[in-house]
């Protein structure tokens, strides 16, 4: 089959690699019909996530139709559509009991595209497929559902519910991409007074406000200063870092209120600093999280009933052999305006399962 290989640094290619196979009783083999590419590949290839080893397929987001289904799988057959959560889950160990799937010691969390091989590629091997895939009505698409595969319930989990938002909140959100975005969106499920967005690009600013942000700010352009004078000279209640720069984090410092929360979603590549010399006495709350996907379903049934604007957050679209292209275009964001790439097709007559079943 073809997939996305890195390659170690600024190398990656759409290449023949082997046909996935199941290794466990609990696996399921995937065609991929939808998949997109998320900051964190981008922050792979850049070299900021060193556990991710040369020759490595990418990719930990996608829909797609099962075509294996391992003896001990009960939720899904072959033929089912389902959607590939970004977060693997064993479903014994601690952390999977208490619903913390992304801290699985079991053997799952992050593990496609991470530790073993990910989506962006024809087929891929879901391992504990009955905590790891969901299966989708037919009333929702496949490239609007691909979007809840990992920023939706990150932005949700990670950004508004660690950031503890509230009606009549100011939340403060740091980074319009696609994760900040979705954080916008999410963040209104819980009635703030206003939702402020700060980043460089005009295009996702302009996204921003058509998602809900009442205000918005250049980030070179003192958006502290507007935090400011719309609170009272108090500060943001919370404020959601969606970068994962030490600039953007220091930032996020200086726009909460005393009290106030700061969830952190970034991915970061860097030491930022931790001003505790003006900190200690402002009772702030710092919050950082990996994803558990457990909101997953709920935030299905959400898309379902036509409450969450997943469609409007993807910009470009590409085949499944464009992906190189794809990169390229998510790379440079802020000359090509993309939000979120999606790639799949051409779409099969038949579910057919890799040669050699």
């Amino acid at each position: 089959m073809k997939a996305l290989l890195f390659h170690g640094p600024g190398h990656i290619d759409w290449g023949d690699v082997p046909d996935p196979t199941a290794e466990d009783a609990a696996d399921a083999i995937v065609r991929v019909d939808a998949v997109t590419i998320c900051g964190t590949d981008l922050h792979i290839v850049k070299g900021d996530v060193p556990e991710v080893e040369p020759g490595r397929v990418l990719g930990h987001e996608a829909v797609g139709t099962v075509v294996e289904a391992g003896s001990d799988v009960r939720s899904v057959r072959p033929g089912d559509r389902v959607l590939i959560s970004c977060i693997s889950a064993c479903g014994r160990c601690r952390f999977c009991r208490e619903g913390r799937y992304g801290q699985c010691r079991g053997g799952g969390g992050w593990v496609l595209g991470h530790t073993i091989d990910g989506t962006q590629a024809e087929y891929v091997r879901v391992p504990f497929a009955d905590l790891s895939v969901h299966p989708l009505p037919s009333s929702v698409d496949s490239f609007d559902a691909v979007l809840l595969a990992d920023i939706f319930p990150t932005a949700y989990e990670v950004g508004t519910l660690n950031g503890a938002v509230r009606p009549g909140d100011t939340v403060a959100v740091v980074g319009a991409g696609p994760i900040g975005l979705a954080a916008i969106v999410t963040a209104r499920l819980y009635s703030p007074e206003r939702v402020i967005a700060v980043d460089l690009a005009e295009p996702r600013l302009a996204a921003a406000r058509f998602l809900g942000a009442e205000a918005t700010a250049r980030a070179d352009e003192r958006p502290e200063q507007l935090v400011a004078d719309l609170t009272g000279g108090l500060g943001a209640d919370v404020v959601i870092e969606a970068v994962g720069v030490p600039e953007s984090f220091e930032m996020c410092m200086r726009m909460v209120r005393p009290g106030g929360r700061v969830a952190n979603i970034g991915v970061h590549g860097k030491p930022a600093v931790l001003h505790l010399e003006d900190l200690w006495i402002k009772d702030i709350t710092i919050t950082t999280g990996l994803v558990d996907t457990s909101s997953t379903p709920m935030l299905l049934r959400l898309l379902a009933a036509g409450r969450l604007p997943t469609a409007e957050l993807i910009t470009h679209r590409f085949e499944l052999g464009q992906m190189e292209e794809a990169y390229d275009v998510f790379g440079r964001a802020a000359d090509t305006g993309a939000l979120k790439v999606a790639l799949g097709g051409p779409q099969h007559d038949a579910v057919i399962a890799p040669a050699g079943r």
